[in-house]
């Protein structure tokens, strides 16, 4: 994949939108691209990322129930899976995760009512510059070219005694109309932390590092929560719902709707994921890409547009707190003889893809680079 795919962060552009005076000008209304007869410049990718996939991937689909029984052989048996999908591109599926699907059932029907309403409710959630989460139409305030076919709604999760975050993002953006969405989504992101420790353990077993090593790095952890809503687009063959790019988060785990579009690029060809509605995706990020010493891969992958049909998808994104030292386990290294990566936190990279670079298949080589030029010379 030519990694000239990357894109420095630029203003926004003067795309026509409803008027939105008091809320800025970076917001674009997705029902005025339905209106269009034609994809508008903006969103057209270039021809040689628009390569059509015509396989469909055949990841491991891991059963999770023996791990949480405590099966010794069915857990190894998962970690052989784990292991074999890492080393190759980073992606596979989870069944028996333990997550109520009613749970996910509710999570669709509050993120189908927040993206019904009218543009000026969406916007009093608006993400706003240098904030990571609120309402964003197509990424609109961030970029000016190869626009995501998509409006998404982004908020963090972590860990609180005082307060759930997540009922309070809603409660305080949206009104308490949302408090029920909040409560929603709020154990939501509490069951995805559990699937995402859970599998953290497996990550570790397959690693022959301690069990609990990233167990406990993540415990303390500040996640992000996305809805992805992708409207039908008369041209899908033009666009992306979200252009190819390696997560720069640690574990990504996403429930998709049976539409498809999801694909990953494995052993050189672009390939379609089958949807399974009893079934977690699973993919690796750059910083665990980083925590394994580059042993396992960041899953590149991308999510197409339906010209008839709307596609919806709920994404977790585990991450470590943003100040602990991101660095493989020791054992790794001597094993290794070196370490892959410089140390550097999560606040580092998050800062490096909000300003400084868009996420691509480079995102981890490129921030290498940048951090190691921007740390002042030993005296």
């Amino acid at each position: 994949m030519d990694s000239s795919i990357s894109t420095l962060l630029v203003p926004q552009l003067p795309l026509e939108r409803e008027d939105q005076k008091d809320h800025g000008d970076s917001f674009l209304h997705t029902p005025f691209l339905q209106k269009e007869s034609s994809v508008p410049i903006n969103f057209i990718w270039p021809k040689r990322d628009l390569v059509v996939a015509h396989d469909e991937l055949r990841e491991p689909i891991v059963d999770l129930g023996g791990f949480f029984s405590g099966d010794l052989v069915a857990t190894q048996h998962a970690v052989q899976l784990i292991r074999a999908a890492c080393l190759n591109h980073g992606f596979f599926q989870v069944t028996n995760h333990g997550v109520d699907p009613r749970l996910v059932k509710m999570a669709y029907h509050h993120m189908d009512n927040f993206f019904k309403l009218p543009a000026s409710m969406k916007l009093r959630a608006k993400r706003t510059p240098g904030n990571m989460w609120g309402y964003s139409g197509a990424h609109a305030d961030r970029f000016s070219s190869k626009l995501p076919w998509k409006e998404t709604l982004s908020f963090g999760f972590h860990d609180s005694d005082s307060k759930p975050v997540v009922e309070d993002f809603f409660k305080s953006n949206l009104g308490m109309d949302f408090e029920q969405t909040g409560v929603v989504y709020q154990k939501y992101c509490e069951a995805m932390k559990d699937v995402a420790l859970a599998i953290m353990e497996l990550l570790a077993i397959s690693l022959g590092v301690h069990p609990l090593h990233y167990k406990h790095f993540f415990q303390d952890g500040s996640s992000i929560m996305r809805c992805n809503y992708y409207p039908p687009c008369k041209e899908p063959g033009l666009a992306f719902g979200t252009g190819p790019h390696c997560d720069p988060t640690s574990l990504t785990i996403l429930h998709q709707d049976q539409v498809g579009g999801l694909e990953v690029f494995a052993n050189n060809k672009w390939r379609n994921v089958r949807p399974r509605p009893d079934a977690l995706v699973i993919n690796i990020g750059d910083t665990f890409m980083a925590l394994s010493n580059g042993r396992y891969k960041s899953c590149l992958h991308r999510a197409l547009v339906n010209r008839y049909k709307e596609r919806r998808s709920l994404a977790f994104f585990l991450c470590p707190r943003e100040d602990k030292l991101v660095r493989p386990p020791e054992d790794l290294v001597c094993r290794d003889g070196t370490s892959a990566y410089p140390d550097f936190t999560w606040s580092d990279l998050l800062y490096f893809t909000q300003y400084h670079y868009r996420a691509d298949d480079a995102t981890l080589p490129n921030f290498t680079k940048w951090l190691l030029s921007s740390k002042p010379a030993s005296l």
